[in-house]
C-alpha cells in the first residue's frame, strides 16, 4: 500500500510537472502572438513601445525592447525548433544600425528617423542573443555580428577607476554592473565559439572589476560606480545585474573547472533569492527577471537543485494570475503595455517550458 501511495504521489508529480510545462508553453505562445498584433507595424518591420501609440513619444520602439525580443525569439525557437521567430526581430533591429566611427554598433533608436546614442549594454544583450542562437544553429551570421558588437563594446573601456566599461558611448560619467556583467558573458560565449584567448582574457579581466567595485557584501550587485563623482557607489540593486553575474560565474566554472566559481554561483543565487524573492514575486521589471531566470537556469543544469526554479514558476504563474489583460493577453499593470515587459515573461515562459 505504502509503495503504491508513492508511485500515486511519483505520477501526480509528474502529471502537476506535465501541465506547468503544457502552460508555459501556451503562455509563452499567446505572448508571441499578442505582440505580433499589438505591437508590431508589418508596413517598416518595426515595433512599437507601447500598446497605447498616443502615450508614445516616440514612433517606434526604442531598442532596449527589441534587446529582450530578440533573446526571446531565441527561446521561442529553442522550444519549437521548427518555426522561425528571429528573423523579423533580426530585420527590425537592423534598422538600428550605425557604422559611425569608432566602431559599428546599433543606435538606441531607428538611424533613419533620428541620430541617437549608442548604449553598450544594448548592443551586449544583441550580442548575447546572437551568440546564443550561434550556438545552437551554426549560422556564421551570428557570429561575425557578436564579434561585431564585442568591438564595439571595447571602445568603451579604459583604465579611469581601475578599468570597467562605460555604459552609454561619449558619457564617463558611470560604469555600470548592466554594462560590465553582459560584456563579462559576452565575451565567455566568443571564447567559447572561437577558443580565442583574448576572449577569455576579457571577460576575466571585466570580471574582476566588477567583483572589486560593484559586489556587495549579500552576494548581490550594486548598479554603478560614478567617476565623475570622486566614484561615488550608486547602491541600486536590480535583479538583472545579479543575474548576469551569476550566468558568467556558472560559465566560468564550466570553462575553467574551477570549483571557486561555482561556490560564487551557489552564493550569488542564495543572495538574490533572499534579497529579492518576496510573496511570490520578484521585483516589479518582467524583463529584469528574465535576465535572473538566465543565471538560474544555467546554474540549475550544474547542480539539479529546484528552488530558484520554483521560485521563478511561482512568479510566473502569480504574473499570469494577477497583471493578464484578458482581451489581449498582454501583461502589466498600467492600462499601455510596454514591448520591453511583453518580451521579458516571454522568455520567462519560454525558458521555464524547456526547464525538466
Amino acid at each position: 500500500m505504502k509503495v503504491r501511495k508513492i508511485r500515486l504521489t511519483l505520477c501526480c508529480l509528474l502529471a502537476a510537472a506535465g501541465v506547468f510545462a503544457q502552460s508555459n508553453r501556451q503562455r509563452a505562445e499567446m505572448l508571441q502572438q499578442a505582440i505580433d498584433k499589438y505591437l508590431y507595424e508589418p508596413q517598416t518591420g518595426l515595433y512599437i513601445q507601447t500598446s497605447d501609440r498616443t502615450k508614445n513619444h516616440n514612433l517606434h520602439a526604442d531598442l532596449w525592447g527589441l534587446c529582450a525580443l530578440i533573446q526571446a525569439a531565441n527561446e521561442m525557437e529553442r522550444m519549437q525548433p521548427a518555426k522561425s521567430y528571429m528573423p523579423p526581430v533580426v530585420n527590425a533591429i537592423q534598422q538600428y544600425y550605425d557604422p559611425i566611427p569608432p566602431a559599428p554598433g546599433y543606435a538606441s533608436y531607428v538611424v533613419k528617423e533620428r541620430r541617437e546614442d549608442r548604449y553598450f549594454d544594448d548592443n551586449q544583450w544583441i550580442g548575447i542573443a546572437y551568440l546564443d542562437a550561434y550556438t545552437r544553429t551554426g549560422k556564421k551570421w551570428y557570429l561575425e555580428k557578436g564579434e561585431e558588437i564585442y568591438r564595439f563594446m571595447m571602445t568603451g573601456y579604459d583604465t579611469i577607476t581601475g578599468g570597467g566599461l562605460y555604459w552609454k558611448e561619449r558619457d564617463l560619467t558611470t560604469k555600470n554592473t548592466c554594462s560590465n556583467g553582459p560584456g563579462i558573458l559576452l565575451a565567455l560565449q566568443l571564447y567559447e565559439s572561437t577558443r580565442h584567448q583574448p576572449y577569455l582574457d576579457t571577460a576575466l579581466l571585466l570580471y574582476n572589476w566588477v567583483n572589486r567595485y560593484l559586489r556587495s557584501p549579500d552576494a548581490i550587485y550594486w548598479d554603478a560606480i560614478k567617476p565623475a563623482e570622486n566614484n561615488r557607489i550608486d547602491s541600486a540593486a536590480y535583479t538583472y545585474n545579479t543575474g548576469t553575474m551569476l550566468e558568467a560565474n556558472v560559465k566560468l566554472y564550466q570553462l575553467t573547472k574551477e570549483e571557486r566559481y561555482l561556490k560564487e554561483a551557489k552564493q550569488i543565487a542564495n543572495g538574490s533569492y533572499r534579497h529579492f524573492f518576496r510573496n511570490g514575486r520578484f521585483p516589479s521589471s518582467y524583463w529584469f527577471n528574465a535576465v535572473l531566470l538566465r543565471g538560474y537556469e544555467a546554474l540549475y543544469k550544474v547542480d539539479h537543485h529546484r528552488e530558484y526554479i520554483q521560485a521563478m514558476q511561482a512568479y510566473a504563474d502569480k504574473v499570469w494570475e494577477k497583471d493578464r489583460d484578458p482581451k489581449t493577453s498582454l501583461l502589466g499593470n498600467r492600462p499601455e503595455k510596454e514591448l520591453l515587459g511583453q518580451a521579458g515573461m516571454m522568455e520567462i515562459y519560454a525558458r521555464l517550458a524547456l526547464i525538466k
